[in-house]
């Protein structure tokens, strides 16, 4: 799924490419893509149709559009598979446009989602630790691009935590925006293994952990993210080539490339965790 950067690109896509626009209409061409919208797809296009595009906004892996509607939002959830296009209006459609705004400079801002975990949802805006949130996103925590971010805050949460590390940095209430990728990338350079119990980690290595999953987004983000496949686009639908630069994640039996060993992959979660051996050891049992 996407992560903290890839979502970034798409939303940056869309202030450049959105933002200061008006949603002319709306068109739901597969009712999945808004069932989380109770009220269904007419009513979600009957609120957005005539709404200004006021602002693109994220926290973690959550992206939101904001209008000249007070206190109204578009979440999107992008699932495993979702994309936001901004294409002509005469461009062909893709084959797995669900949903489809047309905008007043005559270009549509497509919804394309093939495997359909994704979608879109009209919300109420809550303000959340001094923020103005969409009440499904209201539980998420500061992810570590946040000009808010509170590292001494987190690591206090961290060390409360008698869960795996990885674990922990994956719950999107302590931490939000790390995913699999990331998570597994930051760990590989603070040089602790994802199975070491949080609570047992001293300040200095939570805090240097925290800095590594810092540097790690900020890089990835920097060449548009990770694209393992053509799912993962910005609003151009063009590829991000962070995978190139990947230290850890997807590197079984690869040398590692701070001390030599093979790199191995554990099950974790029903996903997979790739660490070295030598340079992140196992804690004992």
């Amino acid at each position: 799924m996407p992560e903290l950067p890839e979502v970034e690109v798409v939303r940056r896509g869309l202030t450049e490419h959105v933002v200061t626009r008006v949603v002319e209409s709306v068109t739901v061409k597969h009712p999945r893509s808004v069932r989380r919208h109770v009220l269904g797809g007419e009513d979600l296009a009957a609120r957005l149709a005539g709404l200004r595009v006021e602002s693109a906004q994220r926290r973690g892996k959550f992206l939101w559009l904001t209008f000249d509607e007070p206190d109204t939002a578009l979440v999107v959830h992008l699932g495993m598979s979702g994309q936001m296009l901004v294409q002509p209006g005469d461009a062909p459609l893709e084959k797995h446009a669900h949903i489809i705004a047309t905008l007043d400079s005559g270009s549509e801002l497509r919804f394309v989602d093939q495997r359909t975990f994704g979608g879109w949802q009209v919300s109420d805006l809550l303000e959340v630790d001094g923020t103005l949130v969409p009440e499904p996103v209201a539980h998420i925590a500061r992810d570590p691009l946040d000009p808010l971010f509170d590292a001494d805050r987190v690591v206090a949460a961290l060390r409360a935590k008698q869960s795996e590390i990885k674990r922990v940095l994956l719950d999107q209430t302590v931490v939000s925006g790390i995913g699999n990728i990331y998570a597994d990338e930051a760990l590989w350079r603070a040089g602790i293994h994802g199975e070491r119990v949080a609570a047992k980690l001293t300040r200095p290595a939570l805090h240097g952990l925290l800095t590594e999953v810092h540097a790690v987004m900020s890089e990835a983000l920097a060449v548009g993210g990770t694209s393992f496949d053509a799912l993962y686009v910005n609003v151009n639908g063009e590829s991000g080539y962070f995978e190139r630069s990947l230290n850890a994640y997807g590197r079984e039996h690869e040398p590692c490339r701070r001390c030599g060993a093979p790199m191995v992959r554990e099950k974790f979660m029903n996903r997979s965790s790739f660490s070295c051996p030598r340079c992140q050891t196992r804690p004992r049992r």
